[in-house]
């Protein structure tokens, strides 16, 4: 069976950046403005509705139903530059 990507950790840092961990540990800061078009994204574009996110599903969510897909989030973690790998047990974790 693959690996489906979980969020299980999610804090807001800044702008439109939220901090993700999943559920295979790898956590790393992801910048949500490339997903803030179309009209379920409008809203999300005020600072202030943009920090009212939630998990649920295993993804980061909205109260207007918005939502990216945990692979999205997953794809886009691993490729960002502050991303920090899966700890192995008994091992530091690094940044990639």
């Amino acid at each position: 069976m693959a690996f489906l990507p979980n969020v299980i950790r999610a804090e807001y840092e800044a702008q439109f950046r939220i901090r993700l961990t999943f559920n295979d540990g790898l956590e790393a800061s992801v910048d949500f403005r490339p997903w803030l078009t179309g009209p379920v994204f409008q809203p999300l574009k005020r600072p202030s509705y943009f920090r009212q996110f939630f998990l649920d599903g295993g993804t980061v969510a909205w109260p207007n139903g918005a939502d990216v897909a945990p692979e999205t989030l997953y794809d886009a973690a691993t490729r960002s530059n502050t991303a920090l790998q899966p700890q192995a047990p008994g091992r530091a974790r690094r940044r990639s």
